[in-house]
């Protein structure tokens, strides 16, 4: 296989059964079998099924599904903690189960670290002593260990805290030590597997804050399993949702929101706040009534009346926003012979068509005009009105 600078990790057709009559199962699951009639003609357990994706470097890739849909054995193939039936795991361009036991404990050590649900803490060591716990495995110098351990345990927010027991910590702080842990053998891939889900609502907010600030400053490839779509669309910059041990559908949280696969995936996500996922491109309109910026005023009169609006949108001859006309603002200058660009109001609210709605909510609802969306070199995109922010809300 060649490798891609961009995909760290590619899954090729990996499937994973449990049971003696694999090959049978395996030929009733090509026929289109669904796995709970393949169990009970062949007793064999189909966790998962020719499952394909890439992983590209640096995004925080999220795994979702229901319990039994098979992201947590997905998980567990990509260090080897479990071995696909069939399929390939590609780490850099590279099979890993072709690794003899020296490049597999450098993949382990060095390339690759899981967090875990239940923390996985020492009760008898200390916060340092569990964040160094990997390297001290690895035999780095003592003082090299503390450096780092030291370095690990400020970067989670836990400085300070450094020689406490792990049994005086919170839930949160504990799920920081585990982060701290993972991360002070510099790994090129952080695998978490629901690392918050047995956390307080509060608590679990502040670690997604953490781990996307923290994912902003190292630029880690990070593989995300959760239950929660919210969480998913919070963190994912892809999303792969998964039933039945078969990836249903793979896409940003964006796209999924706005074309589900199926109504699998659409009762699936239903329950997300999509003004949290869905950009303004996805809910603004195109406005009705546009003026050159060098019209006359008469002109615009007349364009507004044709289209039975009461303002306009003024752009220059690239599309780029320069304000807002009013009708009344228009008969004046008509009446008092004054240019149009002396009347063009500055006053209206603009904003990128890839920011969130949930974002612009507040303003849209106290807003005199509808929001001027705009592209990064200030060219007229669309407006997002008062009524499709607020309608949004109902989806």
């Amino acid at each position: 296989m060649n490798e891609n600078i961009d995909n760290i990790i590619e899954v090729s057709n990996i499937s994973k059964l449990y049971g003696l009559n694999k090959k049978e199962a395996s030929r009733m699951m090509k026929d289109g079998f669904e796995k709970d009639k393949v169990y009970k003609k062949t007793g064999v357990t189909v966790a998962l099924w020719d499952v394909s994706f890439t992983v590209k470097r640096g995004e925080i890739f999220v795994i979702i599904g229901l319990s039994g849909s098979g992201k947590s054995t997905l998980i567990r193939c990509f260090n080897q903690l479990l071995k696909p039936t069939s399929g390939k795991i590609y780490f850099n361009g590279k099979d890993i189960e072709a690794f003899n036991k020296k490049e597999m404990l450098e993949y382990r050590r060095n390339k690759i670290s899981m967090v875990f649900q239940n923390f996985g803490l020492m009760s008898h060591r200390d916060v340092m002593d569990n964040v160094a716990y990997g390297l001290e495995v690895k035999s780095v110098s003592k003082d090299e260990r503390k450096r780092r351990a030291f370095e690990m345990t400020k970067l989670v927010g836990l400085e300070g805290w450094e020689n406490n027991s792990i049994t005086s910590l919170s839930g949160g702080m504990k799920q920081r030590v585990g982060l701290a842990r993972a991360l002070a053998n510099d790994p090129e891939v952080l695998l978490m597997d629901e690392p918050f889900s047995a956390l307080d609502p509060l608590v679990r907010k502040d670690m997604q804050f953490e781990l996307l600030s923290l994912q902003r400053k190292l630029q880690k490839t990070v593989i995300f399993i959760t239950h929660d779509i919210n969480e998913a669309f919070k963190l994912g910059d892809t999303v792969a949702i998964m039933r039945d041990g078969k990836v249903i559908q793979i896409d940003t949280p964006e796209n999924m929101s706005v074309n589900p696969a199926d109504d699998y995936v659409k009762k699936f996500i239903d329950s997300a706040d999509k003004t949290k996922v869905m950009s303004l491109k996805h809910v603004m309109i195109t406005p009705s009534c546009l003026i050159k910026e060098n019209d006359s005023v008469k002109n615009a009169i007349r364009e507004m009346r044709q289209n039975s609006v009461s303002s306009a949108y003024v752009v220059d001859a690239r599309m780029k926003y320069k304000g807002i006309l009013t009708i009344d603002d228009a008969i004046k200058a008509n009446n008092e012979n004054i240019k149009l660009f002396d009347i063009v109001r500055k006053d209206a609210l603009t904003a990128r068509e890839d920011i969130h709605v949930s974002d612009i909510i507040p303003m849209a609802v106290e807003a005199k005009f509808p929001i001027v969306v705009t592209d990064e070199e200030g060219a007229l995109k669309g407006i997002v009105t008062k009524s499709s922010v607020l309608s949004s809300l109902a989806e």
